[in-house]
């Protein structure tokens, strides 16, 4: 399991393909919404007590500015990605893995409890709404405005409403400076 601050590291690399302690400082006093918010999303699972209130504080705050709902509870891997970082809802109840993108009004949830599961590599593009408890195997990318109801094999790219395997060629296509576990 990866410290809170061992997952934001792997956040800025993504971001910027490196980390420094410069570039962190940088990314969050710039306006790198994207940065921002999983910074302080990381935090709220901190161990220290001040810190882990402090950022739920700034988590519930960027939420409400960047129109951004990822719950604390949400089992989210390393290299977190959030492209555009607006418009976004993801259920608590998800589980994703390592090096995952997610564009810009973006939904994952579940009417019935259980949201889906995301595998590695996994890139989301705009206006996709993922239903349900639907597993989305790794290196896969989702075009934009898919609405996912069915499962995703490995290495595919799914189109479409309702979304579609068109192809299993070109796997995490869209997936820059992976963090490497």
């Amino acid at each position: 399991m990866m410290t809170p601050f061992e997952l934001i590291k792997s956040d800025l690399s993504r971001q910027t393909g490196r980390y420094s302690n410069n570039l962190l400082i940088k990314n969050l006093l710039n306006n790198n919404r994207s940065f921002k918010y999983t910074f302080w999303l990381r935090l709220t699972s901190s161990s220290n007590s001040i810190l882990k209130l402090f950022a739920r504080y700034m988590h519930t705050h960027l939420s409400i500015k960047y129109q951004i709902q990822i719950p604390k509870e949400a089992k989210i891997g390393a290299g977190l990605y959030l492209g555009h970082a607006t418009g976004i809802v993801i259920s608590p109840s998800v589980e994703i893995g390592i090096n995952c993108n997610i564009s810009q009004f973006v939904n994952i949830g579940s009417n019935h409890g259980k949201a889906a599961s995301i595998g590695n590599n996994v890139y989301i593009g705009p206006l996709v709404c993922i239903v349900e408890d639907v597993v989305i195997e790794s290196n896969v990318t989702i075009g934009a405005g898919a609405v996912v109801v069915k499962d995703i094999p490995k290495n595919a790219t799914a189109v479409g409403n309702p979304a579609k395997v068109i192809n299993c060629n070109s796997p995490a296509k869209y997936i820059n400076n992976m963090f490497e576990k």
